[in-house]
């Protein structure tokens, strides 16, 4: 038997209110943004003070769609909280207002 884990764990900031959708036929979801940093150190050596400090933040799409997870997400947290969220990477295709197929890739948290 062969066993596979898709499990994402992530610490960051909130990037706005959460919002909740509905979609016809489906149980809502809370959607909102995360902000995590990444920062390391520049220059010759990983032990020595000298260089410079780089900082990347990487956004990430969490949606929510457990029934007293998904209320408690939209009615508490907001922009610029700090939070921890654990979840699964969701690849997905979707069509924008253009027509255009682009993809997606959400945390299910």
């Amino acid at each position: 038997l062969v066993s596979a884990m898709n499990r994402v764990q992530l610490l960051g900031r909130v990037g706005q209110d959460p919002i909740m959708r509905q979609v016809e036929g489906k149980n809502p979801v809370t959607i909102f943004s995360l902000a995590t940093n990444e920062m390391w150190r520049t220059g010759d050596s990983e032990v020595s003070q000298g260089g410079d400090i780089s900082q990347k933040t990487t956004w990430h799409r969490i949606s929510v769609f457990r029934p007293g997870l998904r209320d408690v997400t939209y009615q508490y947290v907001r922009k610029g909280s700090r939070i921890f969220v654990e979840g699964k990477i969701d690849y997905g295709e979707y069509t924008d207002k253009n027509n255009v197929r682009r993809q997606a890739t959400t945390i299910i948290a």
